[in-house]
């Protein structure tokens, strides 16, 4: 009977009662001093304030029980929960308008049978947060998946159906009162027995639209590389890293993808991406192609997809229906301003498949994991029980193996390769590699097969005493006489070898063979050197004493070709047939300097000119060397360089082949990209 006579202490200390009255405990009473938190008093009495007297303590659990039939309850803020499988509110317990229970999580079923329905198909079935063994669940899931990776591939919003379809299709046939996990698995299961397709959805149950223009053809699941299927996916969400399409490509594979094809991205994309490119172009040239997507569509009817450079292919069809051509450095330019999905985004994984890194740049890429290509190819483990090569009855190396990286089975290409002046076997992932470092490792393994006449020449070499002071400034003489020995062996044991050997016995019976030229051919290239060193000396006094600030370009461009040309280890890294043009090279520098003064203009202008050129090999040279390519044509053009050189300032000293800026230029278009 005095349930009307209870309090809950307050922040202030005194005490809330029923009716939002506040009242004190009497100073007289022991409970005052102990302060509880809830108490019940047997009198309220009002002097100065209103006291409460003969008070006890009391639980808050006590209260709900004996007073339920004043008690009033509310429901808010109802959720699904995953965990218990149910639709929980929060309910708060008040008696005569006081907070019995703040904050209590219940079953919101049994409140309110419809709203708890609601949820718990939205949140549990529609948006999939179900603990279920429903089969039709994940039938409908699969489907979903399947049908939001067409709204990634074609990169649009309405194909799928909105959720509202979606809960209609299960409100429509769940039996009303089924609001939680438990009720949801009986009925399943006893239903399901009788109809096995009960809640599985079709296609025409989750589609907005006909998606029939997203077709595999259009959009593949996979990129052919060589003999590998490589896997795409799918992503459509601007300004997300993933954005576009992710090839998806074990780190050795990265030197055998072509930048040019991955510029094709798929053929559902290269429509977007021709019209990107095209309206990216300087307003002068873009004009010439209005309207462009129709311009632009009737080019790519004419291309076949992923032959070539795009840009190139593109821009030859726009010349032969309007007559404009598109410079080169204009589509590089409309390229560099491309969305990120409009470029090929590459994820690199590690031989177990393990993520690596991913972007979109393919040389950075191939350069930032070129360590962990050799070690997916040959394993550190491995690599450690590996034994040094000997030139005497080492096994046959093959040409080619499989190898299985990241579950895919690769062709890669075994060598010998030398590592600070050992050779051991290794694998690469590019033929041109393999051959190069195959070809180089020959060589130390012909000085161990010729030891006798090595040890004789590296005392006997003639003008080895001037070679040492010579070629002080760069290093040792046993370092330049080890590059010549190896160089030598190379032009006149290798050359001219259309197979080069892979076992011993092949190189040994190749070595018996030529064993006897080796020793004249070892002194001229020894007296070639001597030769080069010393023009290289003479001019190198060149640049002492006093410098004319005009002149300054032209000497800073003449030791930068110096210093491409004369090197630590360039007798062994320069072709032979271009090794004998040196000395003519050397003399063109000379007579470059007898003219400066003269033609100073003219020098500055042709400086620039070849700085140009060079730097263009630079660039494409480290691309190669990161992709492991060797190409000749590239080789070519970097000589050709030295030719235009000598045509410029010494045209009395002749060319070893035609050179100009245009032969030049049709040069540069046979190289590699």
């Amino acid at each position: 009977g005095l349930l009307s006579q209870i309090g809950h202490k307050t922040e202030e200390g005194d005490f809330l009662g029923a009716r939002q009255r506040r009242f004190w405990v009497h100073p007289s009473s022991v409970i005052g001093r102990k302060k509880p938190s809830w108490i019940m008093a047997a009198e309220l009495v009002e002097t100065t304030k209103l006291f409460a007297r003969m008070v006890a303590k009391i639980e808050p659990d006590w209260i709900e029980p004996l007073a339920g039939h004043l008690i009033k309850k509310n429901h808010f803020e109802p959720h699904w929960e995953k965990k218990r499988g149910q639709v929980v509110a929060y309910e708060q317990v008040t008696l005569y308008g006081l907070i019995v229970v703040g904050k209590r999580p219940v079953h919101y079923g049994p409140v309110d049978s419809v709203a708890a329905r609601e949820l718990f198909i939205r949140e549990g079935l529609v948006r999939g947060e179900i603990n279920s063994r429903a089969r039709a669940l994940s039938a409908n899931r699969q489907l979903l998946e399947r049908m939001d990776e067409l709204e990634a591939k074609a990169r649009r919003r309405d194909i799928l159906a909105d959720e509202e379809t979606l809960y209609a299709y299960y409100e429509a046939r769940l039996p009303t009162d089924i609001y939680q996990t438990a009720s949801f698995e009986n009925w399943y299961k006893r239903e399901s027995q009788k109809n096995p397709q009960l809640l599985v959805m079709r296609e025409e149950d989750v589609l907005a639209r006909d998606a029939r223009e997203v077709t595999a053809a259009q959009y593949p699941d996979t990129l052919r590389i060589g003999e590998l299927q490589l896997p795409l996916d799918y992503h459509f969400e601007p300004n997300h890293p993933r954005d576009g399409v992710t090839l998806r490509v074990p780190a050795p594979l990265l030197p055998q993808l072509r930048a040019e094809r991955l510029d094709w991205l798929v053929p559902g994309l290269i429509e977007a991406k021709a019209v990107a490119l095209v309206r990216n172009l300087p307003k002068a040239i873009r004009k010439n192609f209005v309207p462009v997507p129709d311009f632009v569509g009737a080019a790519l009817g004419k291309i076949a997809f992923g032959d070539g450079a795009l840009p190139e292919a593109l821009g030859r069809e726009l010349l032969r229906m309007t007559g404009a051509r598109v410079p080169d450095e204009a589509w590089a330019e409309a390229a560099s301003g491309l969305d990120s999905h409009l470029k090929m985004n590459i994820e690199v994984v590690d031989a177990c498949g393990k993520f690596l890194g991913e972007g979109r740049d393919l040389a950075e890429l191939t350069a930032r994991f070129n360590e962990a290509s050799q070690a997916a190819l040959v394993p550190a483990q491995r690599k450690a029980e590996q034994k040094p090569v000997e030139a005497r009855g080492f096994a046959e190396v093959a040409e080619t193996a499989q190898q299985k990286v990241a579950g895919l089975s690769m062709t890669v290409y075994p060598a010998l390769v030398e590592e600070g002046g050992v050779v051991k076997e290794g694998r690469f992932p590019t033929q041109a590699e393999a051959e190069y470092q195959h070809r180089r490792a020959l060589q130390r393994l012909l000085l161990q097969q010729l030891a006798a006449p090595a040890k004789y020449l590296r005392s006997k070499l003639p003008g080895l005493t001037e070679l040492g002071l010579l070629y002080r400034d760069m290093g040792k003489v046993d370092a330049l006489v080890e590059d010549i020995l190896l160089a030598s062996l190379d032009s006149c044991i290798l050359d001219g070898e259309t197979t080069l050997p892979r076992d011993g016995a092949a190189l040994a019976s190749l070595a018996e063979k030529r064993r006897g030229d080796w020793t004249g051919h070892v002194e001229r290239l020894a007296r070639l050197v001597l030769d080069i060193l010393k023009h290289w000396h003479g001019l190198q006094k060149r640049f002492k004493g006093r410098i004319d600030l005009a002149q300054a370009v032209a000497l800073n461009d003449i030791k930068a070709q110096l210093a491409n040309l004369v090197y630590p280890g360039f007798v062994r890294e320069t072709p032979a047939q271009w090794l004998r043009e040196y000395p003519r090279y050397l003399k063109a520098i000379e007579q470059r300097f007898e003219k400066i003064g003269a033609q100073l203009q003219r020098d500055r202008v042709w400086s620039g000119e070849l700085v140009g050129y060079w730097e263009q090999y630079q660039a494409r040279l480290k691309k190669h060397q990161q992709e492991g390519k060797r190409d000749p044509e590239l080789i070519q053009y970097r000589w050709m360089l030295e030719e235009y050189r000598v045509s410029l300032w010494a045209q009395q000293l002749g060319t070893k082949m035609p050179v100009s800026d245009k032969r030049l230029n049709k040069q540069w278009s046979q190289v590699e990209p």
